[in-house]
């Protein structure tokens, strides 16, 4: 008989988690396995990107990014729906009430981890019982799989620094309790973890984001994309950074007709993310005469700040927030260092494609970022100040060699994929 997993995510948008998400999937196309996703949010534009053989529970499914406005508006929506589906209106308003007053008391008010438990209490619930139900992400997720799913076996990914992203045991409320198997994406999210739930040390193990470095090399090579993909860019090289000669892999000028060195970030316009900071490190290096221009791809709740800073500081053609785009890949070997200066990560995707592509990587000193750089050897760190990140970039912009031997570094790395898979199938 198949066995039967649940996977429950809290919305399937363009970011990390759900990009390894959809690459753990693509490892699980066998007879033996029933698949079923369910998203609390019921939106999210990488819906198109699932396998034929998942199962997407949701009755409803919105594919428009929830931070655009009409997917905004339709997760006011889900948000309403949510706190009338299933009754229990007295203990959704004490848990809100809870939420509010604790992060008032931290003096960080976080919406969706004020909202989380109150859409797991409203979201859809499951007669038949699974195999193995996955709860993918913290927050929401984490509460729906505890509480309201009914399986044999359940297990939980954490994918972020638990004490800097604002979770606490008052918004838990138990709930890992019930998982048999905690899984986190890397050594340092399992101790961030531990220090707030020392109790779980002994079912909390670590579970590499799989990878697919070959899919990721093949999609660089895609026709038309990246900086150059209007202009011939990309087309006809091989992959990553191999065979090709000098800044920006040797090719000169872009569909932009930009020519100088070009800097790359991939990740959302969020807090986490220290965007705010890095145009703060492009002033500089305007200031000290560096010839670049920073691009960074993705979306998120401070674009607008972000837009109106650039504009202040006069960076409006140095620095440029292209949006989210479906291949990202070509970008990153058309840059001549990528860029991941954080406030604190669980474990980077986008540090993994890029070494994955071959580019020189800087990374901030952080959480997360530490476990996947080797100093000096495939990548270098800088401190998470402007002066900081600015002092790393003109540096390494101005020693050709260096960058190309960090890149060789990061490309050479094998990001072990079954090992890490049989973790959560041993579970069944």
């Amino acid at each position: 008989m198949r066995k039967k997993i649940l996977f429950v995510i809290n919305t399937l948008g363009r970011a990390g988690a759900e990009t390894a998400l959809l690459e753990l999937l693509k490892f699980l196309d066998s007879p033996e396995y029933d698949i079923s996703l369910y998203v609390i949010m019921g939106q999210g534009e990488m819906a198109g990107k699932l396998p034929a053989y998942v199962r997407l529970r949701n009755p409803s499914f919105d594919e428009h990014s929830v931070l655009s406005r009409k997917g905004k508006r339709r997760m006011m929506k889900t948000v309403c729906k949510a706190f009338f589906r299933n009754g229990g209106l007295v203990k959704k308003i004490r848990n809100i009430v809870r939420n509010l007053t604790s992060m008032r008391g931290r003096g960080k008010l976080q919406t969706d981890k004020l909202l989380w438990r109150m859409l797991s209490d409203g979201s859809l619930r499951f007669e038949e019982e699974f195999d193995l139900a996955v709860a993918w992400l913290e927050g929401a997720s984490a509460y729906y799989v505890a509480e309201h799913v009914r399986a044999a076996r359940k297990c939980a990914f954490i994918h972020i620094d638990y004490e800097s992203a604002g979770y606490t045991r008052e918004m838990d409320q138990n709930c890992w309790d019930s998982f048999e198997k905690i899984f986190a994406v890397s050594r340092e999210v399992r101790e961030h973890f531990l220090a707030v739930y020392p109790e779980y040390a002994d079912k909390t193990g670590v579970f590499h984001n799989l990878v697919d470095q070959e899919g990721i090399r093949r999609r660089s090579r895609e026709r038309g994309g990246g900086f150059y993909g209007m202009e011939g860019g990309s087309n006809g090289m091989e992959g990553g950074s191999n065979g090709m000669e000098g800044g920006s892999n040797g090719m000169e000028g872009g569909s932009d007709g930009y020519e100088g060195k070009r800097l790359l970030t991939v990740g959302r316009l969020t807090y986490q993310k220290a965007t705010d900071i890095a145009i703060d490190a492009m002033k500089i290096l305007k200031e000290r005469g560096c010839q670049a221009r920073w691009y960074v791809l993705g979306d998120g709740d401070q674009r607008g700040a972000l837009e109106k800073k650039i504009a202040a500081l006069g960076l409006k053609e140095d620095f440029v927030l292209l949006g989210a785009v479906e291949n990202p890949y070509p970008y990153y070997v058309q840059a001549d260092i990528y860029v991941h200066a954080t406030r604190f990560e669980g474990k980077s995707i986008a540090i993994q494609e890029a070494q994955t592509l071959g580019c020189a990587v800087i990374a901030s000193d952080c959480n997360g970022n530490r476990e996947q750089i080797e100093e000096g050897v495939d990548g270098i760190f800088c401190q998470l100040t402007p002066e900081g990140i600015a002092d790393s970039i003109e540096a390494l912009l101005g020693d050709e060699e260096k960058r190309k031997k960090l890149g060789k570094a990061a490309e050479r790395k094998n990001m072990a994929q079954e090992q890490e898979l049989q973790k959560l199938l041993e579970l069944l």
